[in-house]
């Protein structure tokens, strides 16, 4: 595989040389901050976990990953460099994979954010490593399975507005997929919410890891396939 660090380098800076990486960063990370101290009121529940804080990220990311993703390939298109993209001497896999990297990247960065949570709580009682450190691992995974969704419906829109929307309805069918036939049926094992329930408890699932992981090569390839076809079109 071709070394893609420059193109990984290019999208991650793309980021933080627009406003959109501090907006949402700075968005995200007031939203967790007032759900748990005030809306979650963790300081009265006299518990000693994180779950409560770690429940809501599956519906933030609803928003936040298609806010993130939804320029990869839709503002590419709009102006005119994903055609220059194309003739760089990468194959279609390289440059979505370079983007989801820059992308992944930059949510590892705004969860890293979120670590001053846990240093300002960890004086008010004795929570278990264990338990944080899986749902730190499960909210990257599902981070990840997000963005490949969010990016296969960047690579299908015209413009940002669009890439949103659709990044947006397929995270929400997704995520609350199990609502639609039980946990235990079809749509509960393509729910996202449901992967990553044993993460939030702290369990780390080898099931809920490859589920993951196949959710995201999933969507890689089905951007991939898009990609190949809009060229040769």
């Amino acid at each position: 595989m071709r070394n893609i660090s420059p193109l990984v380098k290019k999208e991650l800076g793309s980021y933080f040389n627009s406003p959109v990486a501090y907006i949402l960063g700075l968005s995200f990370l007031l939203f967790m901050s007032v759900w748990f101290f005030f809306l979650l009121r963790f300081p009265a529940r006299n518990l000693a976990s994180l779950r409560g804080y770690f429940e809501v990220m599956p519906m933030v990311f609803i928003v936040l990953v298609p806010a993130l993703t939804m320029r990869s390939w839709a503002e590419e298109r709009k102006l005119g460099t994903a055609e220059l993209l194309m003739t760089l001497p990468y194959r279609e896999g390289h440059l979505a994979a370079a983007k989801f990297l820059g992308t992944f990247l930059l949510l590892a960065i705004l969860i890293a954010f979120t670590l001053p949570v846990l240093v300002t709580v960890l004086p008010l009682g004795n929570f278990g490593a264990g338990e944080i450190i899986g749902e730190y691992i499960g909210i990257l995974l599902l981070g990840a399975a997000a963005i490949s969704i969010g990016q296969f419906a960047s690579s299908l829109s015209t413009n940002q507005v669009s890439a949103f929307i659709a990044g947006f309805f397929l995270l929400l069918f997704f995520t609350l997929a199990g609502g639609l036939g039980g946990s235990a049926g079809f749509f509960g094992y393509l729910s996202l919410e449901n992967h990553f329930q044993s993460f939030r408890k702290g369990i780390i699932d080898s099931r809920d890891v490859g589920y993951f992981i196949l959710m995201t090569l999933a969507f890689q390839y089905l951007t991939v396939k898009v990609l190949v076809f809009r060229k040769w079109r």
